[in-house]
């Protein structure tokens, strides 16, 4: 008897377990937004401009991602005024750093 006529599953180790794209995020499958995610863990939060030139996008593009991931509860948005002017600052919440962390994790046992 040969591998080939015990069947397909020997070939991959089938588990009983669900695959890890099943814990993939649907907000964090778009790279953009995976991106603002991941600068953000590594700096906790930072200015709008810093994290655009980051993730080389444009003002509205992030912006439109901003309001994605806020309304998911993965960031905070606030203002800070500077002299005339007022700065937005994206901060990334305890939730969206444990996601990114499960999302990561998932990219990686399904790449080994």
């Amino acid at each position: 008897m040969t591998d080939r006529d015990a069947g397909p599953a020997t070939a991959l180790d089938a588990t009983p377990a669900p695959h890890p794209r099943t814990e993939l995020d649907a907000e964090l499958s778009a790279p953009l937004r995976l991106s603002i995610v991941a600068a953000l863990s590594r700096v906790g939060e930072a200015e709008f401009a810093a994290v655009r030139d980051a993730v080389e996008t444009n003002d509205a593009e992030l912006s439109r991602q901003v309001s994605r991931l806020e309304k998911a509860g993965y960031l905070e948005v606030s203002k800070q005024r500077s002299g005339r002017y007022a700065k937005t600052w994206l901060s990334l919440t305890a939730e969206g750093l444990a996601v990114f962390r499960g999302h990561v994790d998932a990219l990686r046992r399904i790449t080994g």
